[in-house]
């Protein structure tokens, strides 16, 4: 690959240390700035224009996105005390490619004007490493396990850059399951944190739920089949098993409903990490994502014969702080983002779309 394929800026630093995060994959529009002092400033701003649709709307997502964009990242920056960063990134997928295009060509234009390099960073490699901002940090290898409203993924994380999907979901995500489950008790969107704070109020053996521990290794997902693995899971049996129970059940009591739900997820996710943990032999495990931030999840997690690093609940949702992050630890290792990128709807993080200065050709151009 020529030069001219790369996106080069003059005197290009080697490292670099103040950061500039944006994050506009969703309904959140998010700034930060992150440097080896750890986070210097952190904007966000959650769109709540969706919740009477019961789901976000991609157009009414991207338009929010351009209205906060600018004073978003002008307070990011202002809080920080910083005049121009040394370098700006912003997440290039995956996500609603509308509301990720705002972010990504604003900080390009940024970056231009500043004359800084710029990186697109992967929204699920920005949970996947958000541990990586907790003092202590966990030192690689780690388990890292991505739970969110659109992905429900564990990953053992062997470097910046170098990641292996151990197991995923073959339907619902996590997060959706909350949200369709909470659709169908009459709660309201979004459904994993009423349903969270519900469920603290029920019994969580009232109804016994399917936990689903082994899949089949055929039928139509997400997943292909010659993808599939024995850490894999599965939420949409969970969900008709709800929706069974509350057309069947007359009187049924929400909080019960709730905690037993939410009680069979859980199990799920644990059973997952622990086998993980035996197959793999790592220990110290992180955790990402909006569902990350759930209360019964994280005392469960606690109670694991491993060492956990988890994240504050402010930093599992979207946010700017772990874009940055990723692009400064990429940037740092060599990392540049190639001349012509474009945003991505569907991208995960063990496919590399980078090229490396210690290695000419992007790993992950002809995947």
């Amino acid at each position: 690959m020529s030069n001219e394929m790369l996106s080069t800026i003059p005197h290009e630093p080697p490292t670099v240390d103040l950061v500039l995060g944006i994050e506009t994959s969703c309904d959140e529009t998010a700034a930060s700035v992150v440097s080896r002092e750890g986070i210097l400033s952190d904007v966000i701003w959650s769109q709540q224009i969706h919740a009477e649709y019961g789901g976000v709307v991609p157009e009414l997502a991207s338009r929010a996105h351009v209205d906060k964009v600018v004073s978003c990242v002008t307070a990011a920056l202002k809080q920080a005390g910083v005049d121009r960063p040394d370098l700006v990134c912003a997440t290039g997928g995956p996500g609603l490619v509308g509301a990720v295009l705002v972010g990504f060509t604003f900080a390009k234009s940024m970056a231009l004007g500043f004359g800084t390099p710029f990186m697109t960073v992967n929204h699920l490699e920005g949970h996947l490493l958000s541990a990586l901002l907790n003092d202590p940090a966990p030192d690689f290898p780690f388990l890292s396990f991505v739970v969110s409203g659109g992905h429900t993924t564990l990953y053992l994380a062997r470097d910046v850059g170098d990641y292996e999907v151990l197991g995923q979901t073959v339907d619902d995500a996590v997060g959706e399951a909350y949200d369709k489950v909470a659709r169908m008790m009459g709660l309201g969107y979004p459904g994993g944190p009423i349903i969270d704070k519900l469920a603290s109020q029920g019994n969580p053996k009232a109804i016994s739920f399917p936990r689903t521990h082994r899949l089949q290794t055929k039928g139509k997902t997400r997943v292909k089949t010659e993808n599939r693995n024995d850490l894999d899971m599965s939420f949409s049996g969970l969900k008709s098993a709800v929706r069974n129970y509350l057309e069947r059940t007359e009187g049924w009591v929400p909080a019960d409903v709730a905690a037993s739900f939410q009680a069979a997820v859980i199990d799920v996710l644990i059973n997952r990490i622990q086998r993980a943990i035996k197959e793999t032999g790592v220990r110290r495990l992180t955790i990402g994502g909006g569902v990350a931030a759930n209360s019964a999840l994280r005392q469960r997690l606690m109670t694991l014969d491993a060492d956990v690093y988890l994240p504050p609940k402010s930093r599992c949702t979207d946010n700017g702080s772990m874009i940055a992050n990723v692009g400064r630890l990429r940037y740092n290792s060599g990392f540049r983002t190639v001349k012509g990128d474009t945003v991505r709807s569907r991208w995960s993080p063990d496919i590399d779309m980078y090229t490396n200065i210690h290695s000419p050709m992007p790993q992950g151009i002809n995947s």
